[in-house]
């Protein structure tokens, strides 16, 4: 039991060193490089293999939009869900960095829910012969896609970032309802959309052929998020030392 409460307690205490812009902002320049490297051999891997996928004997060619679209989608809703835990992270412990989290995932999280709904949309054409129909998936996709958006909007919205920090975390909180109504869309309502394939409990049903460049080109999605986000952590950070020196120098503090 003691052990337990030790490595809880070195785990919180990591966690809390990173709440020191400078060390954090160290980290970030150590881990972008590795991370840029990682993510451009994934997605060299997995555009490889999926270009040399087998067509569909139903979609023919145009199942190889299947990896740059699923992806975005599973993106669009991991991202909200970083965002969330960042929001009780500002909420609850006013953690200094929750906050940046928040503000430097939401424009990726928009880029990336605009890619699975243009991406949906093209291969939705071929495929139901329909560029866009109001079923539960895709309004309820387009709707996260507005989410963020406002949060955006939101983070911009107060001249000084603090100010801003709780109604932002509140906001993205409240928001989060989206993330389980896109999940479960295709099992609470009739959509055009098939039921999961690969997420399952009894494992994913999807050909090889299919899943395994599916999953190489998600880790490689997954792999970009986490390199712009740093990068966009870093830059919200460098920022607001900017502000700050700019106002220190108007009140002739320096």
């Amino acid at each position: 039991m003691d052990t337990q409460v030790t490595n809880t307690t070195q785990a919180s205490s990591r966690l809390w060193s990173f709440a020191n812009p400078s060390r954090f902002l160290a980290f970030a320049d150590r881990t972008i490089p590795i991370l840029s490297i990682a993510t451009l051999l994934l997605f060299v891997i997995g555009l490889y293999m999926a270009i040399n996928a087998p067509e569909d004997y139903k979609q023919g060619s145009s199942v190889q939009i299947m990896f740059v679209h699923v992806p975005a989608a599973w993106l669009a809703m991991m991202i909200y869900t970083i965002m969330a835990c960042s929001a009780i992270g500002s909420i609850v412990w006013r953690h200094p960095l929750a906050d940046v989290s928040i503000r430097a995932a939401a424009p990726l999280g928009a880029a990336f829910t605009l890619l699975a709904l243009i991406t949906g949309s093209l291969w939705g054409k071929p495929t139901w012969g329909t560029w866009w129909e109001w079923d539960a998936r895709m309004t309820s996709v387009l709707i996260q896609l507005l989410i963020y958006l406002g949060l955006i909007a939101l983070s911009r919205a107060f001249e000084e970032p603090s100010e801003g920090a709780q109604p932002l975390a509140i906001m993205t909180l409240t928001g989060f309802i989206i993330v389980p109504i896109v999940k479960f869309s295709v099992d609470w309502w009739n959509t055009l959309h098939q039921p999961a394939s690969v997420m399952r409990f009894d494992g994913p049903t999807m050909d090889p052929a299919y899943l395994y460049p599916l999953i190489v080109m998600a880790i490689a999605y997954t792999s970009l998020f986490f390199t712009l986000h740093l990068m966009n952590m870093r830059n919200e950070i460098l920022d607001r030392r900017i502000r700050a020196m700019k106002m220190s120098v108007a009140r002739g503090e320096v």
